[in-house]
């Protein structure tokens, strides 16, 4: 089916990628889109509203206030209207007013005020998609929900080679086609179900400046809990120590510890229907932590380290333990020691990442997993976290109902 009879508001912002955005226009109604776009005043400057005009068949909006809207209240006509929100280009600009959530300009507002689904195509200089701040926005709005669409690698029109190029129109509107397909069949999946989620790093102190841990940055588990919670699911977080916002209408608790983490699973592990073990809990906790901090008094130093509480284990062999999915961050032999970690801790299901690649897994937006079962094996190519959590929870979904 495609995007038939589908709304897609298309955002424009002004960069050199916007030449592409007829292209787009005419790939989303051939696939029997109806598409309305919305340019920024310095959009303007790269493409026509007259040319989108022509191929949307569709008054092209600009203005905030437009006097010509009923009631002087396009904006809030145009977040209604949309099913599908796709924000192509997106300069580093926009992308960090949308991650601030302004609301200056027509797209912006938009932004706020519609329920659609939103999707984001970055297009910029290599050195700008790089910079901390463009990748801390990113990562605020994929964990608001919107759906990060590239870029691409590749010759940029300023002579840079690198990742920043807008993905090509055929990519994007296929992206958004396919998205539309599966959230028909998956829409309410855990409708009314408890989901409980544990995302991030935990921190054993070895005094009150030291701790033990680990590169974990959250990101896979709160993506996780976003997709779960806009499936219908009703959701607790419970995060170690991260710096990331909490997904909408997710409950959330923060820890620090191991034991910490242990002890809020079980607060109400009782009442869920599934629970993802995501977090990289730290293995070993130091004996005996210093209750002052600890000064240099020669070149080693010897710390007496114990097992900390197993867990997902801990949850695994309840009496009547819920659905339960592992995760296993490994180096090497990625897929036959997570197939040993599922059978041994008794596990429904094991999601599997080699945290050796640098531009996947730990403090990456992007991820790639080998989801193994008893009976089953599955791999899903790297991708984008928050996409990468919507297959996974397709899968969950599909384990869990049959068991």
């Amino acid at each position: 089916m495609q995007l038939v009879q589908k709304n897609v508001l298309l955002g424009v912002s002004g960069g050199i990628a916007a030449y592409k955005t007829p292209d787009l226009v005419r790939k989303l109604t051939a696939k029997g889109a109806n598409v309305r776009v919305v340019l920024t005043n310095s959009a303007t400057h790269f493409v026509s509203a007259l040319s989108l005009q022509a191929v949307s068949g569709n008054k092209v909006s600009i203005h905030l206030l437009d006097e010509d809207a009923e009631n002087g209240m396009g904006h809030i006509e145009l977040a209604r209207w949309a099913d599908y929100f796709l924000v192509a280009p997106a300069t580093a600009n926009t992308v960090a007013k949308l991650a601030l959530g302004l609301a200056d300009d027509l797209l912006t507002t938009l932004a706020l005020a519609t329920t659609a689904p939103v999707f984001i195509a970055p297009a910029m200089n290599q050195q700008m998609w790089a910079s901390a701040a463009t990748t801390h926005n990113m990562n605020t709005l994929a964990l608001r929900g919107a759906h990060v669409l590239g870029p691409a690698a590749g010759e940029q029109a300023c002579g840079d080679i690198g990742y920043g190029r807008m993905l090509e129109a055929h990519e994007l509107a296929d992206a958004i086609g396919e998205f539309a397909d599966a959230n028909r069949a998956v829409e309410a999946l855990f409708k009314d179900k408890h989901i409980m989620i544990t995302a991030g790093p935990t921190r054993e102190e070895i005094d009150p400046v030291r701790y033990i841990s680990n590169h974990s940055s959250g990101k896979m588990g709160f993506a996780i809990a976003a997709v779960a919670q806009q499936l219908g699911a009703k959701v607790t977080l419970i995060a170690g120590p991260v710096s990331l916002p909490t997904p909408p209408n997710v409950i959330r608790k923060d820890i620090n510890s191991a034991q910490d983490m242990l002890n809020a699973v079980h607060e109400t592990i009782a009442t869920q229907d599934i629970f993802i073990a995501c977090a990289a809990v730290a293995d070993y906790k130091v004996n005996k932590i210093s209750a002052q901090k600890l000064k240099k008094q020669s070149q080693n130093i010897t710390l007496t380290l114990s097992q900390n509480p197993d867990i997902l284990s801990s949850v695994a062999f309840l009496e009547k333990p819920p659905f339960t999915v592992g995760f296993a961050a490994e180096t090497q032999h990625v897929e036959s020691y997570a197939r040993a970690k599922l059978e041994k801790k008794k596990l429904n299901m094991i999601a599997a990442n080699d945290v050796s690649n640098s531009t996947l897994g730990f403090n990456s937006d992007r991820n790639a997993l080998i989801v193994l079962t008893s009976s089953s094996t599955q791999h899903l190519a790297p991708n984008n976290k928050s996409l990468l959590a919507m297959e996974l929870m397709k899968l969950v979904h599909k384990e869990y109902s049959r068991s």
